[in-house]
Formats: structure tokens, C-alpha cells, sequence
């Protein structure tokens, strides 16, 4: 038997069936007399899931880096909201009921709220309530927490759904993979499976069902495939594939230290993005030459009020000090809004916050928040390679707006004199159709563009990626969106300019030989992606991916350019 589902961690996993199944609780509202005792009760059920939620994080830290852990952060922050938390003692006190029924009854009223809201972040939220609610539910109930760290052999585990508690406790050694009825690629739990580096199939739909405890399971997580006792061949065969992954990168390590050069000799540069240290460690593993976008917006998210000066200034350092002095690390300023809120600025709810107050906006507007960051890259910049652009951005106006808030920053630091290298490189990103149409405005404004396509591609084709009805048209190879980009990259270069991309783009390999065609400096990437990046290009000529773009700008559909990169480049290439 098999299933068919998302890929959401790669690689090839093989053992017995271990499932997860949710202990669920019975609820039954009753009358309490002692409601102070009820009320103590509640409180010790929610200090104990604190405690428990403040181990996890702590793991967390430890196996996947810090970011990973804010979710944890997150969910700490839920069981000490006074609002939360007060009104289900309120509830007991004034219903005289007991601290379950009290506690299922106001989560469902929050996680109807949140789930009911257009924004994406916030109906996320709901997720985290329910999965704390939850945890107090299960202790009031005398029910303890199982451990996913005690298997005696490795396993692939099977669920309805791994939430970000569970998935922080895997221990890689014991969890070949795993295989979930529902979810996603950009879930908590696929996340920290790509970090972890566990295969994982989810949105299987019923495999929880199907599948019984000590099952041989086969789960692919290239293709998205899991097999239930699959045939002795069948197993053979996955076997060899699994030998040929490991091999494949085992061989791409060798790349590790090698130049991103072409057949041709012409050079470009492969960097990676990043959210943190973690990120970065990652980033210097696995060869990159330096780190094309920061996202500094990580460092916001996950606590109750801003990062000071001193905070970011460390973090931006201890990112440079990790790369030799020639190698860029281009930070972003503040890119929050639209999918990632900070809940202390207390931003007003917009109807379409991508198309709102975010980003360079925000930071135009909050000029307090915006100058304490621009300080900070400044004094990092003496220690590394350090290059800042900014996000968002939509005219020369708001260009020259930022760059008066940079030279007023600048100024200060001269009066101070405190240091930082005066001839660091500010540049943008082209993320809105109207920035790429006046590229050659801008370009001579600017020390670089990189080409943000997450957005790019969203905003050209008028599409949320994110709406499953809708995220077919959510398409990088249109020709509109190609157009654009090297419109972008030409508009770069007739200045002298340079121009990389961080958007997904830059590491998807049908894209890399359009890209190298149209002259794009830089790439940057996933971590992960960095080798298969690089070992692609060193297998390309420029003047023939030149020709291969020429023709590719002439095609009329997306599917017509995939399929011509596929044929013409990369079969020839393997």
C-alpha cells in the first residue's frame, strides 16, 4: 500500500511504524465548591506546562539553533498572558466551575478569533493555543507527557500531526522519519525536520488510520511517497536509493572549498540566507561564500519588546567575525509586516497588511526603531565585509528617504566618534513590479539590487502563495516575472552596479541556468542548497546559458520554459 503527499524533508527513511496517537480528553463541565482551590489547581497544571514548555526550548536551542526555539518562546509567552490565562480564572471564579471546562471553553472562543482573522500569522496563533491549552488539559487530567526519546531502535513515526513540541524532542537517532495525515512545507514541524535533516512525508491524509503499530514503513521525502510492508524488490530498490542520496552528498561536501566558477571561467557568488547564528553555522558548513539577506527580522520576533542597539550590534559581528573579511554579508534592515507582526508594537489590523505598513514604511515612519538598527549594522560593519539594504522598497523617493535617515546615523556616529567603514555598500531590493520598472532610476542610486522573488513573483502575478485555490498562478518562470528580473539585472550592470537574488528562485535548479544567462552576480539560498548550486554551475558555459536565455525570453508560458531547461540543459548536464 502507499500514499502519496507532500515532500516536506528530504531523504529516504526505513523502519517500523511507531504511532503517535493524541490522548484525547473527555471535558465534562462540573459545579466546584473550594474555588480557590480550583483556581490554585489551575495555576500549578500551568506553572508545571511552563517548566515543561522551558525544557523543550532549551533542547530545542541546543539541536536546532535559536530560532527554531522561539516557537517555544511563543508558546511560554501564551501561558503568561494575563488576558489568556485571567480569563479562564474568571471564568472559574465567577461560573464556579471546574478549571477543564473553563479552559476548553475559552480556548475555543480565542481559537475561533484568531482562525476567523484575514491575516496568516495570526491564524498560525491559533495552532500555539491549542497546542498549549492542550498541554495544561493533559496535566489537569493526571495524563503526563510521553517521551518520543524512548524507542529502542530507529523508527518512523506516524501522526495525525507533529506539533512543534513533539518535533523538537525527535532525536535523529531514533527517528529515521516521519509521516503526518496533515501539513505543510512551511509548518513548524517540516521546518525543523529540514533542520534536523529527517525525511519527512506529511499531508497523507488517513495514514494514521492505515497503518498499525511495528508496520515497515518506506517514507521518500524527495518524492513524497510512503509504502506500508513493501515487497522484499521494493525495498532492495529503495535501499540503493537511499545509498545513492547519501553518496550524492557525501560528493557534494567535496565542493565544500571549490570556486562557483563555470566551464568558461566566469565567476559569480553563492551565499546563503539566514535568520541567526544557527543559520549561519549551517551557511559556513556547507560552503558558502558569504550571506546575500539577514533577515534581521528574527531578531525582533519571539520576545516582548525590541532588541537593543547592543543586542544586534553582537549579533551582526558574531555573523561577520564567522566569514573570511572578503566575504559579503549583506544585511536587511527591518522587514516586518505583512506575514511576521510584533505584538509589543501593537500595529493597528490592516484588511491587506502585505500591501501595507511594513518594512521600509514601518521604519520611515519609526524612525526611533529604524536609526537604533542602522547604528548597530554601522558599527558592525568594521568587522567583516558587511553590506545593508533595504526592503521593500517602492520609489526613488522612498529610497532617498532612507538613505537622509542613513547620512543623519552616520553623522552621529562622527560626532561620537565611534567607528564604522564609510564606504560600506547600501543597496535594495527589488520586490515590487514598480521598483523593477524604474531599476534604471534607481540603479544609479545604489551600490546593488537583489531581487527578492518571494515577493516579486506575489506581486507580479497578483496571487497569495499562500491560498491553496489560488497558488498555481504563484509561478517564477512566467515570463512576465523573467522579463522583469533581467530587466533588473541590465539596469544593474549599464551602471556598473552589481545584482544578486534572494528568493527561492535563486537555488531552484532550472532557474540557476536562465539566471546565469541573464548575468546574475549573485545567489543566494538556502543553506542546503548551496552545494547543488554550486556543482550545477560548474557544469554550465555562460555564452551557451546566454543563448538559452534569449530563447527562453521568447516563450509564452511557464511550463514551455520548464520543460525547455529540463531537455535542453539539465538532462545534458548530469
Amino acid at each position: 500500500m502507499e500514499w502519496r503527499g507532500i515532500a516536506a524533508s528530504s531523504g529516504i527513511a526505513m523502519g517500523p511504524a511507531f504511532l503517535l496517537k493524541e490522548e484525547k480528553v473527555d471535558v465534562t463541565r462540573y459545579q466546584v465548591n473550594d474555588i480557590e482551590q480550583e483556581i490554585k489547581r489551575f495555576e500549578e497544571k500551568v506553572k508545571q506546562s511552563i517548566s515543561e514548555l522551558e525544557a523543550i526550548q532549551q533542547k530545542a536551542k541546543e539541536k536546532l539553533g535559536e530560532k527554531e526555539a522561539q516557537i517555544f518562546a511563543a508558546h511560554i509567552l501564551v501561558l503568561q498572558d494575563p488576558e489568556y490565562i485571567g480569563a479562564v480564572k474568571d471564568k472559574i471564579q465567577r461560573e464556579s466551575i471546574n478549571a477543564e471546562a473553563a479552559l476548553k471553553e475559552i480556548t475555543d472562543q480565542f481559537i475561533t478569533i484568531f482562525e476567523s482573522m484575514d491575516n496568516e500569522y495570526m491564524r498560525e496563533r491559533a495552532a500555539d493555543i491549542r497546542d498549549v491549552s492542550s498541554r495544561v488539559l493533559k496535566r489537569l487530567a493526571g495524563i503526563e507527557e510521553k517521551s518520543l526519546e524512548d524507542f529502542n531502535e530507529p523508527v518512523v513515526l506516524v501522526a495525525h500531526d507533529l506539533t512543534p513540541s513533539d518535533t523538537a524532542q525527535l532525536d535523529r537517532d531514533k527517528v529515521a522519519g516521519f509521516a503526518t495525515n496533515i501539513g505543510g512545507r512551511t509548518s513548524h514541524s517540516a521546518i525543523m525536520a529540514r533542520s534536523m535533516e529527517i525525511p519527512a512525508v506529511v499531508g497523507l491524509k488517513n495514514i494514521l488510520e492505515e497503518v498499525q503499530a511495528g508496520d515497515y514503513l518506506i517514507v521518500d521525502g524527495i518524492e513524497g511517497v510512503v509504502y506500508k510492508n513493501p515487497s522484499s524488490s521494493l525495498i532492495e530498490e529503495y535501499t540503493a536509493k537511499k545509498k545513492a542520496y547519501e553518496a550524492e552528498l557525501a560528493e557534494l561536501k567535496k565542493l565544500k572549498t571549490e570556486p562557483s566558477i563555470t566551464k568558461d571561467g566566469h565567476r559569480v557568488e553563492i551565499a546563503a540566507n539566514i535568520g541567526n547564528l544557527n543559520d549561519a553555522k549551517a551557511a559556513v558548513e556547507n560552503g558558502a561564500e558569504g550571506i546575500g539577506l539577514f533577515r534581521t527580522e528574527f531578531l525582533y520576533m519571539g520576545r516582548t519588546d525590541l532588541p537593543s542597539e547592543e543586542e544586534q550590534f553582537e549579533a551582526y559581528k558574531q555573523v561577520a567575525e564567522m566569514f573570511a573579511k572578503d566575504h559579503p554579508i549583506v544585511i536587511r534592515t527591518l522587514d516586518i509586516g505583512g506575514d511576521k507582526e510584533l505584538p509589543y508594537l501593537d500595529l493597528p489590523k490592516e484588511l491587506n497588511p502585505f500591501l501595507g505598513y511594513r518594512a521600509i514604511r514601518l521604519c520611515l515612519d519609526r524612525t526611533d526603531i529604524f536609526k537604533t538598527q542602522l547604528r548597530a549594522i554601522l558599527r558592525a560593519s568594521v568587522y567583516g565585509n558587511i553590506k545593508m539594504m533595504y526592503p521593500m522598497i517602492s520609489s526613488l523617493q522612498e529610497l532617498r528617504q532612507a538613505n537622509q535617515v542613513l547620512a543623519e546615523v552616520k553623522q552621529e556616529l562622527d560626532q561620537q566618534n565611534i567607528p564604522y567603514n564609510k564606504e560600506m555598500e547600501v543597496g535594495m531590493m527589488i520586490e515590487i513590479p514598480a521598483a523593477a520598472v524604474i531599476a534604471d532610476q534607481l540603479a544609479k542610486e545604489v551600490d546593488f539590487f537583489s531581487i527578492g522573488t518571494n515577493d516579486l513573483i506575489q506581486y507580479t502575478m497578483a496571487v497569495d502563495r499562500m491560498n491553496e485555490r489560488v497558488s498555481y498562478l504563484y509561478q517564477p518562470f512566467n515570463p512576465a516575472v523573467l522579463r522583469l528580473i533581467n530587466m533588473v539585472i541590465q539596469a544593474a550592470h549599464k551602471e556598473g552596479k552589481w545584482a544578486g537574488m534572494c528568493g527561492e528562485m535563486a537555488g531552484t535548479l532550472p532557474a540557476i541556468p536562465i539566471l546565469l544567462g541573464m548575468g546574475l552576480d549573485e545567489f543566494s539560498m538556502s543553506a542546503s542548497s548551496v552545494l547543488k548550486a554550486r556543482s550545477l554551475i560548474r557544469k554550465l558555459n555562460v555564452a551557451k546559458m546566454r543563448q538559452v536565455t534569449e530563447k527562453v525570453l521568447q516563450m509564452e508560458t511557464a511550463d514551455e520554459i520548464v520543460r525547455y531547461v529540463e531537455q535542453e540543459v539539465l538532462a545534458k548536464v548530469k
